[in-house]
């Protein structure tokens, strides 16, 4: 995951919106954090004390996980997903709002994040 997110950082952005030029590395991001969620959670594969290093040492994220654990938050893909100051409107981005309760040609991905869907109904899906 450290070579891979540092490729996504290097990765050029020429021609892509200013947004765009991030969601390889909130991809990137969700997947790191996730696996080390499931390796503790789900799979029971490393110890506490492992797990807390690496949140401790930043190699996921400590605050994304704790969401993870609230009912309709399982699929989460980033805090800006959930983040009303980033909104306009004062709402959650796109991405939250489950594909088949959207408007017709309004499933294309989030502008903060690049999520397609990460609502608890559909399975978490990250474009990229």
């Amino acid at each position: 995951f450290h070579q891979q997110m540092r490729d996504a950082v290097n990765e050029p952005h020429e021609g892509k919106r200013r947004n765009e030029a991030t969601w390889g590395i909130t991809r990137i991001h969700y997947e790191r954090s996730r696996y080390i969620y499931e390796l503790y959670y789900k799979k029971k594969a490393i110890s506490k004390a492992l797990y807390d290093w690496l949140l401790l040492e930043k190699h996921a994220d400590a605050s994304l996980i704790a969401k993870w654990k609230k009912p309709g938050f399982e699929f989460l893909c980033s805090l800006q997903a959930i983040d009303k100051r980033n909104s306009n409107f004062g709402t959650t981005a796109i991405c939250r709002v489950p594909l088949h309760l959207r408007k017709p040609g309004s499933t294309g991905p989030s502008v903060s994040t690049g999520c397609i869907s990460c609502a608890s109904q559909e399975a978490g899906r990250l474009s990229g």
